[in-house]
């Protein structure tokens, strides 16, 4: 193995998939499968280990679903992998609830290979989210129903938030507002305190659910 290659652990309880994408994934120089799991008490096995840099994983499984294992990694560990949950529904409230709890992003069982491999790189390389459009239709749903913090940001940070939500990371929300990388990175992290979340994710979520975003 590479050692500077992606460790990716392979979590879903369908041995079919684990294995189809081990082959899509094993065929890439900069990319190894490390591990596989088939359920959440798996995943958080594999996430405390250090085994992984990217989770794979599905959302339903049994004894441990997705949602509960990816709130466990995030809550746990100062340094969890990255976590991307992989879905066969693009309009499951299950997947809004893994992003809630912390998950990277989500795909598509159907995502072309292409996409498989270009989502891994891009969860560990940058800061950018893996939010397909029908993160849109996900927030129709589920808007509202908890009270969000926008109103504290300034205009800039709502601005900044907003192209965050679009999926564009730090450096290509600094080039559309003409702004440094680090200014950029301070707004972000007002956006953070003032929204009283812990990451990217979270504030984007919180985006979507109060409207700003959508």
């Amino acid at each position: 193995m590479n050692d500077s290659a992606i460790r990716v652990a392979l979590i879903d309880d369908e041995e079919l998939i684990r294995t189809g994408f081990a082959a899509i994934l094993g065929r890439e120089d900069d990319i190894a499968v490390t591990a596989q799991g088939r359920d959440g008490v798996d995943a958080v096995s594999i996430a405390r280990s250090g085994k992984a840099d990217v989770l794979l994983m599905d959302v339903r499984m049994p004894k441990v679903d997705g949602l509960r294992a990816t709130e466990s990694i995030v809550s746990e560990l100062s340094s969890p992998p990255k976590i991307i949950v992989v879905t066969t529904f693009d309009n499951d409230d299950y997947v809004w609830e893994a992003l809630r709890a912390g998950a990277d992003g989500f795909l598509l069982k159907r995502t072309p290979v292409a996409d498989l491999v270009a989502a891994v790189r891009l969860v560990v390389r940058t800061d950018t989210l893996l939010f397909p459009d029908s993160v849109r239709r996900l927030a129709s749903h589920v808007r509202s129903r908890r009270p969000t913090r926008v109103g504290r940001l300034t205009d800039r940070e709502r601005e900044v938030l907003c192209l965050a939500a679009r999926g564009l990371s730090n450096g290509e929300i600094a080039e559309s507002l003409h702004l440094g990388r680090e200014t950029v990175k301070t707004h972000m992290g007002n956006v953070y305190a003032k929204l009283e979340v812990r990451d990217r994710t979270q504030a984007v979520i919180a985006a979507y659910e109060s409207g700003l975003a959508g």
